[in-house]
């Protein structure tokens, strides 16, 4: 097991150190920084003076090796356009964007079990089919579009919801929620129903495939010979026994989540990571991007390696197949 562990950890690095090369390499293609920091006006020794402070005329291999030194310790630098501590500045958007993919969780599973069931015992009805054609458009559609039909409908025309922003927000400690304050609820409505329609379509039919493979196995057979009642067989027998899958995709699609809120946020100003991760782009603001992948890349690494340990000590014959 210790062999097992060690293995995956070292994985988890190579994954970090190949990520964290990629981004400074991509990243630093980008654009000069200095351009987007100082003006046309700006003389040739302003421009150096710049440059050098930013610690820009080093060698590449010079500036990835001290870049991945400080972040092994927390530190990301500076940011280039606000001057602020990187870490700090991801630090106050982070509350902003786990709270929207954990509402959009907590939709994605409250509507796609429910449908996944729904399709699966009752898969020769309209509305079965209804809900997986219905699904099929939803998750074909992109986020920017489904976002801004939303806007346009519950926003626009109807008023029920904001179009933009986090609305009001309590502070409890260094967390900020806005699940507190009734703005704050009603300003999640539209991103969170945005973010989750994938992933509902995701669980729909993860949990529609598992329930007919269950619904066919034997012991089903037999507790419906028994004479056990139709909803008592559904969801107290078949639906117990797909969950676990379903739980186990969750979880490892919260780095999606997060990684992919950034359309999300864009569309709807929700001032959270993907949102300050745009704006980093648009001024080539290096440190900023770089974190953010890392960090991204980091939760991702993190929760498929909690997920892999799990599974070994679920089922042992996973340490004997990886070695």
């Amino acid at each position: 097991m210790l062999a097992f562990i060690i293995k995956r950890l070292a994985n988890a690095v190579f994954v970090m150190l190949s990520v964290t090369f990629l981004a400074f390499v991509i990243f630093t293609a980008v654009g000069d920084p200095v351009d987007q920091m100082l003006n046309e006006q700006a003389t040739q020794e302003q421009r150096d003076e710049l440059r050098e402070r930013l610690g820009l005329e080093a060698p590449f291999l010079v500036q990835y090796s001290k870049f991945v030194a400080r972040a092994a310790t927390g530190d990301f630098g500076i940011s280039f356009r606000n001057q602020q501590d990187v870490l700090a500045m991801i630090g106050e958007r982070f509350p902003a964007t786990f709270e929207l993919v954990l509402v959009a969780t907590f939709i994605s599973l409250v509507v796609g079990v429910p449908m996944g069931v729904i399709t699966a015992i009752r898969r020769q009805t309209w509305y079965a089919e209804a809900m997986q054609f219905t699904s099929i458009i939803g998750v074909s559609l992109p986020s920017f579009v489904v976002g801004i039909g939303l806007i346009l409908i519950f926003s626009v025309w109807l008023g029920w919801f904001p179009a933009f922003g986090r609305g009001e927000t309590v502070d409890l400690g260094w967390w900020s929620t806005g699940l507190l304050t009734h703005s704050g609820r009603m300003s999640i409505v539209l991103p969170a129903l945005s973010l989750s329609l994938f992933q509902i379509t995701l669980v729909m039919r993860l949990v529609r495939a598992e329930m007919l493979e269950v619904l066919r196995s034997d012991f089903i057979k037999f507790a419906r010979a028994r004479g056990v009642p139709a909803r008592r067989l559904h969801f107290s027998h078949a639906l117990r026994n797909c969950l676990m899958p379903v739980v186990t995709m969750t979880a490892m699609q919260v780095g999606g989540l997060i990684a992919f809120a950034l359309v999300t946020e864009t569309v709807f100003q929700w001032p959270g990571m993907g949102l300050l991760f745009i704006q980093a782009v648009t001024f080539v603001d290096v440190p900023i991007m770089a974190a953010y992948l890392c960090i991204v890349a980091l939760i991702f690494v993190v929760l498929n390696t909690i997920v892999d340990m799990a599974y070994a000590v679920i089922d042992p014959r996973l340490k004997g197949a990886d070695a």
